[in-house]
Protein backbone atom coordinates (compact mmCIF):
# COMPACT_ATOMS: atom_id res chain seq x y z
CA UNK A 1 0.00 0.00 0.00
CA UNK A 2 3.16 2.35 0.62
CA UNK A 3 4.30 1.99 -3.12
CA UNK A 4 0.48 2.98 -4.57
CA UNK A 5 0.61 6.14 -1.87
CA UNK A 6 3.84 6.74 -3.29
CA UNK A 7 3.26 6.60 -7.10
CA UNK A 8 0.32 8.51 -6.79
CA UNK A 9 1.99 10.90 -4.96
CA UNK A 10 4.81 11.27 -7.23
CA UNK A 11 2.48 11.22 -10.35
CA UNK A 12 0.34 14.00 -9.23
CA UNK A 13 3.12 16.04 -8.19
CA UNK A 14 4.69 16.21 -11.67
CA UNK A 15 1.29 16.54 -13.12
CA UNK A 16 0.92 19.59 -10.48
CA UNK A 17 4.58 20.54 -11.37
CA UNK A 18 3.61 20.98 -15.04
CA UNK A 19 0.39 23.05 -14.81
CA UNK A 20 1.68 25.09 -12.42
CA UNK A 21 4.81 26.03 -14.68
CA UNK A 22 3.56 25.52 -17.67
CA UNK A 23 -0.23 26.15 -18.35
CA UNK A 24 -0.33 26.91 -22.08
CA UNK A 25 2.35 24.27 -22.84
CA UNK A 26 -0.60 21.66 -21.36
CA UNK A 27 -3.17 23.67 -23.33
CA UNK A 28 -1.43 23.01 -26.29
CA UNK A 29 -0.79 19.26 -25.24
CA UNK A 30 -4.64 18.66 -24.48
CA UNK A 31 -5.39 20.21 -28.14
CA UNK A 32 -2.83 17.69 -29.92
CA UNK A 33 -4.00 14.84 -27.89
CA UNK A 34 -8.23 15.97 -28.83
CA UNK A 35 -6.79 15.64 -33.18
CA UNK A 36 -5.51 12.91 -32.27
CA UNK A 37 -7.95 9.80 -33.49
CA UNK A 38 -8.66 7.26 -30.48
CA UNK A 39 -6.89 4.34 -31.85
CA UNK A 40 -3.70 6.15 -31.74
CA UNK A 41 -4.75 7.76 -28.36
CA UNK A 42 -5.08 4.20 -27.15
CA UNK A 43 -1.32 3.13 -28.52
CA UNK A 44 -0.24 5.97 -26.34
CA UNK A 45 -1.69 5.15 -23.56
CA UNK A 46 -0.67 1.50 -23.65
CA UNK A 47 3.06 2.40 -24.90
CA UNK A 48 3.02 5.07 -21.77
CA UNK A 49 1.42 1.64 -19.38
CA UNK A 50 4.42 -0.72 -20.36
CA UNK A 51 6.89 2.23 -19.94
CA UNK A 52 5.84 3.07 -16.56
CA UNK A 53 5.62 -0.62 -15.72
CA UNK A 54 9.00 -1.39 -16.47
CA UNK A 55 10.43 2.06 -14.78
CA UNK A 56 8.44 0.39 -11.64
CA UNK A 57 9.73 -3.04 -12.03
CA UNK A 58 13.63 -1.22 -12.94
CA UNK A 59 13.08 0.49 -9.46
CA UNK A 60 12.49 -2.35 -7.75
CA UNK A 61 15.29 -4.23 -8.88
CA UNK A 62 17.67 -1.66 -7.81
CA UNK A 63 16.08 -1.28 -4.89
CA UNK A 64 17.01 -4.59 -3.82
Amino acid sequence: MTWVLLALGLVLAVEGLALALAPSRMEEALRLLAEMGPERRRMLGLASLALGVALCWLARGLAG
